[in-house]
């Protein structure tokens, strides 16, 4: 049951219904108790009994929460299943219209001071944020929604901090959201907190900043812990995104049909629970396992089909992202004019702060597609924004061969001292891949 107001509260509120009803004290208070009781209980000098409320509750025509709280009665009830709905709307694609539904579930949840609401309306309103690519305003609704559960078990705030961690990795911070993603990881698994949802939700989390910074076999590590805990999560849709991220690493070890597989079943999920973000980032997976795999033709269907979806859902960040990797297949099918013309498009949604390994990304295929028209100069400048947005970044797992790039192209315009110290820029990053940015793996999980 809420906790019931202070006796003064409470007096006052007695007060107010019982004038706007143009009851007497001695009306409110017959048969049961005494009009000095009632005056008593106004003055707010006595606190009543359970009795004494619903007593009074029931001549006043309201429900017993509703005095002793001042929330109207089955109000956390009614919240919850908006909260439900807002969920459902940002989970098939109305981004904007979830937000306004969050807005005024979190300003209903402050009035009535109901910290699981509103640390839910704030978690909605980062997951909003990140879909529609508002990173800064998403990250401060994730902080937001911890602060709401600080007294809470650490499962409890995982979410929140999982939003925030993505939220850095989408503005290519990879670093921190690993630090982010381990010392949650490690809190959880040494303090005996082995929440299934929680371990699943961050350790496929965590795959796609591994897999950027060059350590695959810490990704490789954290999809076999993924895959051990999907049988015991009672969230399908954290199942479904597991088998998603899952898919990279597959992918990374040359096992393509399982990585396919994977990728199936995450679609079949995401079809079953309508999540259609989610389902377009299957179709993006998918076409980058075809890509990798040499079925351009597939690759290209499967990625024309994620960005149509997420361009309908105006998800623009996860848009720009899917864009870079369909133009890196139109340019292998002999499409280059069109590959160009939508990295071009692409680089005006992201920035440094905001899609930086994608934005990175397009600078190197618009290098490679300009060094193949024989634009040696504006290569050059491209392959530079791109180094300079993967250092940032610390995505080591592309630096290597942008050096090479790099290094090579200096090579062939004669620039030979600089060529080599590319090549050396690229070597540093290839020797040991994450272990220059990453501490000691997490603790890992009671499995």
């Amino acid at each position: 049951m809420p906790k019931r107001d202070d006796p003064e509260t409470i007096g006052r509120r007695v007060q107010q219904l019982r004038r706007e009803r143009g009851l007497t004290q001695r009306q409110l208070a017959e048969p049961a108790y005494t009009p000095a009781y009632i005056s008593t209980l106004e003055a707010g000098r006595v606190r009543p009994s359970d009795e004494a409320l619903r007593h009074i509750a029931g001549r006043l025509g309201v429900a017993f929460e509703e005095l002793a709280t001042g929330r109207p009665a089955h109000l956390a009830t009614d919240l919850r299943l908006r909260l439900t709905e807002a969920r459902r709307t940002l989970a098939t694609g109305e981004a904007g219209r979830a937000a306004e539904s969050y807005a005024r579930l979190l300003a209903e949840a402050e009035r009535h001071e109901l910290a699981e609401v509103r640390a839910e309306a704030l978690l909605g309103l980062g997951e909003c944020a990140l879909e529609t690519g508002e990173l800064v305003a998403g990250r401060e609704y994730f902080e937001r929604s911890e602060q709401v559960l600080a007294g809470e078990p650490l499962p409890a705030r995982v979410p929140a901090l999982r939003g925030r961690a993505v939220s850095h990795y989408l503005a290519g911070e990879l670093r921190y959201a690993v630090y982010l993603f381990e010392s949650t990881l490690d809190e959880l698994n040494r303090s005996g907190l082995h929440d299934p949802d929680a371990l699943l939700l961050l350790y496929a989390g965590v795959i796609g900043p591994y897999m950027d910074m060059g350590a695959h076999a810490r990704a490789a590590q954290a999809a076999e812990f993924a895959l051990a805990l999907a049988p015991r999560a009672g969230d399908p849709a954290l199942v479904a995104r597991m088998h998603r991220s899952v898919a990279r690493t597959l992918l990374a070890e040359g096992r393509i049909a399982e990585a396919d597989a994977s990728l199936a079943k995450a679609a079949e999920l995401y079809r079953t629970l309508q999540l259609r973000t989610e389902l377009a980032n299957c179709h993006w997976m998918r076409g980058y396992v075809c890509a990798q795999n040499g079925e351009l033709e597939r690759a290209e269907q499967e990625l024309r089909e994620a960005l149509a979806m997420l361009t309908a859902k105006r998800a623009s960040l996860y848009t720009s992202q899917v864009a870079v990797e369909l133009a890196d297949v139109l340019h292998r099918r002999g499409m280059s004019e069109e590959a160009a013309g939508l990295l071009r498009q692409v680089l005006g949604d992201l920035s440094p702060e905001r899609g930086a390994v994608h934005a990175a990304a397009a600078h190197r295929l618009l290098g490679i597609i300009a060094e193949d028209a024989g634009d040696t100069e504006a290569a050059e400048e491209h392959y530079v924004r791109a180094l300079s947005l993967l250092e940032r970044a610390g995505a080591a797992g592309d630096l290597a061969d942008l050096c090479r790039l790099l290094g090579d192209l200096l090579r062939r315009t004669g620039r030979v001292e600089a060529a080599l110290d590319a090549y050396r820029t690229g070597l540093g990053h290839r020797t040991a891949p994450g272990t220059t940015t990453l501490g000691p793996a997490p603790a890992q999980p009671l499995l």
